[in-house]
């Protein structure tokens, strides 16, 4: 199972199969990350081809991807997230362009050749529950070492500075002296999900470096961008204002990919081409 924080993941995803599948459309927040995404993946992604989607947890960037034509194939830790995703994937009909489901870990894609894949997903913060700091390197290795030349990598985690504008929520870690500091300087966090399991704060020159030598910086992506202090606000708004709706939305496509919104953004993107 690997280290401890490895453990911690498996247990808190395999516990919560149905609220991850439901996170990315649960609101008009959350669709943000998966729309946002979702743009930004048929942007750079090749016309066609085979999709490695590492870490997709209960399929459902995999399940869109299928719909559009390409061939995917689905890697997660979590055993109950893949026999989730099998049913999602046969009620969607797209079993025949879903090339397997396998289990796995991003830090060892050992079972796949190099230069396999004709694009490689790492989204939804798989990466920001890797620990320590050289497994993370590790795991950008194995990501660039499968895909193709020129190949568009995909990454997404969970961002520090984003974090820090929502502290506001939770004054109990901010009187924890120790724990407030370690996730300031460090990124690192152990009372994620009231302290079940862990998970890796990124600010954005953190995660461009792990590519050095590996990829090529194409762009970054603040997934909920400006939004992100102020959800129930945003849901709000895109409920009772739909005129207001409509600009910020455009608002947040016009300006999602400065590199300060992607800082400053709740979950950020990079995309990165493989050299």
């Amino acid at each position: 199972m690997g280290t401890k924080e490895t453990k911690l993941t498996h247990k808190i995803y395999s516990e919560n199969v149905l609220r991850e599948w439901r996170r990315l459309v649960k609101d008009p927040f959350h669709k943000l990350e998966f729309d946002t995404t979702l743009n930004y993946l048929k942007k750079y992604l090749p016309k066609n081809g085979t999709i490695l989607d590492a870490g997709g947890g209960p399929g459902r960037y995999s399940i869109e991807l299928a719909k559009i034509g390409y061939n995917v194939v689905l890697l997660d830790l979590v055993p109950e997230h893949l026999e989730f995703a099998k049913k999602k994937i046969k009620q969607a009909k797209v079993q025949n362009k879903i090339q397997n489901i396998v289990a796995g870990t991003i830090t060892n894609l050992s079972q796949f050749d190099n230069n396999s894949f004709d694009a490689v997903l790492c989204l939804g913060g798989a990466l920001s529950h890797v620990h320590p700091e050289k497994e993370r390197e590790k795991a950008i290795s194995e990501l660039a070492r499968i895909a193709k030349k020129n190949a568009p990598i995909f990454v997404s985690v969970m961002g520090k500075l984003g974090t820090l504008t929502r502290f506001h929520r939770w004054i109990h870690e901010v009187k924890d002296t120790p724990h407030f500091k370690r996730f300031y300087l460090q990124g690192d966090d152990y009372q994620w999900h009231g302290g079940k399991a862990y998970a890796h704060f990124f600010e954005l020159d953190e995660l461009k470096s792990l590519f050095k030598n590996k990829a090529k910086f194409l762009e970054c992506v603040g997934l909920e961008g400006l939004a992100t202090p102020t959800q129930e606000q945003i849901n709000k708004m895109a409920k009772k204002e739909p005129i207001a709706w409509k600009n910020w939305i455009e608002m947040h496509h016009s300006l999602c990919n400065n590199p300060m919104v992607a800082e400053f953004s709740l979950h950020f993107m990079v995309i990165e081409k493989k050299i």
